[in-house]
This record gives structure tokens, C-alpha cells and sequence, in this order.
């Protein structure tokens, strides 16, 4: 297991896991934080590749509630199926008795040598080309400060809003982290998570949303320092929003896609 973005640690029991919850792992207003969406699901897959000993191929999780920093997270591992090339897996994440999220998964690989994308890279300009952009003025000592963020297309944090909907729902940015952490599976299901932030950009006011789930479907991870994230709002009605992302090494390799259902928050 490579070093993780978030303290995820083994117990005795190897389908056991916790991660004690700091700033660094949550977001939200500074006396108002709580555990970000795509730390659950980071952490319940690594928390599963450690039991199985097998690499993810899809992940998805159900966010119940709120975690607080201070808190401890309970990441308890079920494997009902283990097969010969793939698991079956489930992850309940809990604090105490408040469960917090569900993660189902599949895990593992089998012996192939076909390999292809049909969906390829948009021709955005490079990350160094791109200015830094931040979701608020002082992002303080959470995760949003960890991950450097460059938008390619789309508005993003709390540039100006015109109120002008987007022509085709779409957010292109970059992203990588601060910190010197591979990427692999867990750091792509943190990424994922930016998908809310499509919709005030879709919108063209300022908004997001609380995510109720996500969705990661790993194809092929490659040696990269940043992700490009193309990020899709496909629609949104009675409140809810809906939106996909396919996620590139710099090199137009696709590594996963990932989408969610998002409620929408308006902050204007």
C-alpha cells in the first residue's frame, strides 16, 4: 500500500480498519467542519484493497452522515464473495454507532491483453498554463488547501457569476496534490468528489451541493503527477443534481470515470 492522503490504520483484525478525522481530511466554514465526501470513499477502498490484497475495479458509496474532526471513523471490511480473479466487498464507516457512509465494491484483475479507450482526452491547456483557483478566499488548514486545483474551462470557487447557464453543463480543471502522494485509486475517489462543483459553473451562479453518493469505476491507473477532470452536469430538477467525470493522466490516458447525484445548494 502506497502512503495515503488521510491517517487510515490496521487494527489486529484485518478486516478492521480507523482513521482519526483532523482538518486536513474535512471541509466546510471553520467552525463548521466535517469529513469530505470523497475521504469516505478514499478510505473505504484502500481500507478494501488492504483486506483482499486485490486492486478496486468499481467503488461506490452512500453518504448517511456527518463526521466531525476529533472523531474516529470505524472502517469495518465484508468480503461474502471471494472468488478466483474478483471480490465482492462492502465497507460500513462508522463513529461509534452513527453510521457515517456504505461502500460496495468489486476488487480484483484478470489475466487480458486487451486494453483501449474510446473516450478521449479534450485538448484543454496544460496545468502550468492554468492559474491556480481556489474555492474560498482563506481555505485555512482543510483538504481543499492540500489539492492544487487549475481550471481549463468552466468557473469555479468565488470568481464572478453571471447567471448565464453553462451551453453544455461542463467543468475541465486539473488537479493534483500538494503533498507528494501517488496516484492511485483512493487519490482519483477524492477527486471524483469535485463533481458537485459543476453546478454552479453549469448554473452560472454561485452553488454546489451535499453529494449522496459516488460512483468511481477504475480502468487503468498510469504513473502522473496531475489529473485533468472533465466534469459534466447532465441535469438537474426537484433539487437534485446529476453529473459524470472522466479522469485523464496528463498523457490522455482515461484511468476511471466516476459520477453522482448531487442536492443543490444555492449560495447567492
Amino acid at each position: 500500500m502506497t502512503e495515503l492522503f488521510f491517517d487510515l490504520q490496521s487494527t489486529h483484525n484485518p478486516h478492521r480498519w480507523f482513521m482519526p478525522l483532523t482538518p486536513a481530511v474535512c471541509v466546510g466554514p471553520p467552525d463548521n467542519l466535517f469529513m469530505y465526501g470523497g475521504i469516505g470513499l478514499a478510505s473505504a477502498i484502500a481500507a478494501m484493497e488492504g483486506t483482499c490484497a486485490r486492486p478496486v475495479i468499481w467503488a461506490t458509496a452512500q453518504y448517511l452522515s456527518y463526521a466531525r474532526p476529533g472523531s474516529v471513523v470505524d472502517l469495518d471490511v465484508w468480503v461474502p464473495v471471494q472468488g478466483k480473479y474478483n471480490s465482492q466487498a462492502r465497507v460500513i464507516g462508522h463513529v461509534g454507532d452513527q453510521e457515517i457512509f456504505t461502500v460496495n465494491a468489486a476488487l480484483g484483475a484478470r489475466p487480458s491483453t486487451v486494453s483501449h479507450q474510446w473516450v478521449t482526452m479534450p485538448d484543454m491547456p496544460a496545468p502550468e498554463d492554468c492559474e491556480r483557483s481556489v474555492l474560498w478566499g482563506d481555505q485555512g488548514d482543510n483538504l481543499n488547501g492540500r489539492l492544487d486545483v487549475r481550471m481549463a474551462k468552466g468557473r469555479y470557487g468565488e470568481g464572478p457569476r453571471t447567471g448565464d447557464l453553462s451551453a453544455d453543463g461542463r467543468l475541465v480543471m486539473w488537479i493534483k496534490p500538494v503533498e507528494d502522494y501517488a496516484i492511485d485509486a483512493s487519490m482519483l475517489a477524492i477527486m471524483a468528489d469535485y463533481v458537485p462543483s459543476g453546478v454552479g459553473a453549469a448554473l452560472g451562479r454561485q452553488g454546489g451541493g451535499n453529494s449522496l453518493d459516488n460512483t468511481l469505476r477504475i480502468r487503468r491507473i498510469v504513473p502522473t503527477r496531475w489529473v485533468l477532470c472533465d466534469i459534466q452536469i447532465t441535469g438537474i430538477h426537484g433539487g437534485f443534481a446529476h453529473g459524470v467525470m472522466n479522469l485523464f493522466a496528463q498523457d490522455g490516458e482515461l484511468m476511471a470515470t466516476a459520477s453522482q447525484s448531487v442536492i443543490v445548494r444555492m449560495m447567492d
